[in-house]
């Protein structure tokens, strides 16, 4: 099941990223789909939320948050993730990523140009709240 309004709201962030004086088109948004939301009855107003991303070639997110505590696993490709005040890493299938709830999503993006690059992520998170918060 593909997560519409996600896949909207990430395409009008990267939109809005344009930089208007350089005329810069925007990198291509990732295909999200949602994998599982589930709600925790034993941690009563948390739930878990998972989805895939693929980043196309040269694919790219918009400076966001999550306010939630996410997870990502690289199952193809390579990805470079980072958040403000932290390094950028270069991820590869197998390997992981987190980024805490109030953390600021500074870099993600599909490492190659000429391939596409697939994770899982992971979200836990208030129920209810959106999945990603963006930041202008």
């Amino acid at each position: 099941m593909q997560i519409q309004p996600l896949s909207a709201l990430l395409l009008l962030c990267c939109s809005a990223a344009v930089l208007a004086e350089d005329k810069v088109a925007p990198a291509p948004p990732p295909i999200v789909e949602q994998v599982m939301l589930k709600e925790l009855p034993d941690y009563p107003g948390k739930e878990v939320l998972m989805l895939t991303v693929e980043y196309p070639p040269g694919g790219a997110d918009p400076v966001h948050r999550h306010d939630a505590h996410g997870f990502i696993y690289v199952l193809e490709g390579s990805v470079v993730m980072g958040v403000a005040g932290g390094k950028e890493v270069k991820l590869t299938p197998g390997q992981s990523f987190h980024e805490g709830p109030e953390d600021l999503h500074t870099v993600g993006r599909n490492a190659s140009k000429e391939k596409p690059a697939k994770f899982l992520v992971f979200l836990l998170k208030d129920i209810g709240k959106p999945p990603v918060i963006p930041v202008n």
